[in-house]
């Protein structure tokens, strides 16, 4: 839990630095999955911190899925969400409203259920269809990206969203599935085109639709799916008694991550209000 815990810290972390990236990265011409975009923003000294940091959080993700239900680390991820919340408010000077620092502490008091509820993680090991599955979905991922090129700007934030959320999703179930280094287990391409899939459709999401619309969608696609899997595929299970509480605080985690969707991308600093109105650029 203390991996799942920190794991979330490190991703939002992140999400601060790569957002500021996206945004400053000059745009392409498409609507969908923009390859190219994602090497204008590997310019940038923040999108490469913040890879940095996702990889430190990959790992620990993997530590933890190891070890827990996937509902638990998937709730965990979710809640990287209240960490760049609380990160914008404090080097940032965003301002949280009440009903934003209510769902910080939402967000704690799901976790908190569920790690009261959590059992072990189940020992199934997923039968051979499940693997394929897998990689079918994640080029699923990318073909959902293209076709997202073709939507209005709103709705195309949330299917872009949505497609990076499945993406992560793929990631978490691949990391239980592998047993041992085997390239010819489709669970280990089903990881890296997943992966790499959901980062270039949140990268494009990030940088050209609504941000808290994009991240709604990806929360939802990164939780719900796996922990499914999880519980129907894979035994995940809660302890003795407890699935109720484990249920609570499942949904009450991702409600207060979802109240907390515009800090996918941590806002801008609002401009200083002593500035000198003659320094101030014209309309």
């Amino acid at each position: 839990m203390i991996c799942a815990l920190a794991s979330s810290v490190c991703f939002g972390a992140a999400s601060v630095l790569q957002a500021m990236a996206a945004r400053a990265t000059e745009p392409g011409t498409g609507g969908g999955v923009d390859v190219a975009l994602m090497w204008r923003a590997l310019r940038q000294w923040r999108y490469l911190a913040g890879l940095g940091m996702d990889g430190l959080g990959f790992a620990l993700q993997i530590v933890a899925l190891r070890t827990l239900p996937i509902y638990v680390v998937g709730a965990a991820l979710a809640a990287s969400l209240a960490v760049t919340a609380v990160i914008a408010s404090r080097v940032l000077r965003v301002r949280l409203s009440r009903v934003e620092w209510t769902a910080v502490a939402v967000v704690c008091a799901g976790l908190a259920m569920l790690a009261l509820a959590a059992g072990k993680e189940g020992h199934r090991e997923g039968s051979e269809a499940l693997r394929w599955a897998l990689l079918g979905i994640s080029f699923g991922v990318l073909l959902l990206g293209v076709a997202a090129g073709r939507l209005p700007d709103k709705p195309r934030a949330l299917v872009l969203g949505l497609g990076a959320g499945i993406g992560f999703g793929v990631v978490e179930v691949a990391v239980r599935l592998i047993d041992g280094i085997d390239f010819a287990d489709p669970v280990w391409y089903a990881l890296l085109v997943g992966g790499g899939a959901a980062f270039l459709l949140l990268t494009s999401a990030l940088q050209r639709g609504s941000v808290t619309t994009a991240t709604a969608g990806a929360v939802l696609g990164e939780t719900i799916g796996p922990a499914i899997v999880g519980v129907a595929w894979l035994g995940d299970r809660t302890r003795e008694g407890l699935n109720w509480l484990a249920i609570t605080g499942f949904a009450v985690a991702v409600a207060g991550s979802l109240t907390l969707a515009r800090f996918g991308e941590a806002p801008a600093p609002e401009p200083d209000r002593d500035q000198d109105p003659a320094t101030e650029p014209s309309a």
